[in-house]
């Protein structure tokens, strides 16, 4: 599987950018993902949604990030509401078919820029 990430840019804080995920086959018995990685700082998990609908986090993101996805496009997003500073980074999407939204994260995105102005 092949994913292609973009919809990043330069946004003032409390604004709004959707990323999108696009896949090269149908992956909607996979588990997606979006991480992200600031200057200097290790890559961290964002969100995730299970081949069912089901959701998950990080508490950094939540109540202001929404994962959603679109099975019929093979395509998964990210909008992102009321950004801050801090959530200025490059973005990662990410598939897996193990199961687990721990699990190992096979497949992954080139990464797409969020830049976020105080």
């Amino acid at each position: 599987v092949q994913l292609q990430a973009s919809g990043g840019g330069l946004v003032q804080a409390g604004g709004s950018l959707r990323l999108s995920c696009t896949a090269s086959r149908r992956i909607s018995s996979y588990i997606v993902a979006w991480f992200r990685q600031a200057p200097g700082k290790e890559r961290e998990f964002a969100a995730a949604s299970t081949w069912s609908g089901g959701t998950f986090y990080a508490d950094s993101v939540k109540g202001r990030f929404t994962i959603s996805r679109s099975n019929t496009k093979n395509t998964f997003y990210l909008q992102m509401n009321n950004l801050k500073p801090e959530d200025t980074a490059v973005y990662y999407c990410a598939a897996q078919n193990d199961g687990s939204i721990s699990g190992n994260y096979g497949y992954w995105g080139q990464g797409t820029q969020v830049t976020v102005s105080s």
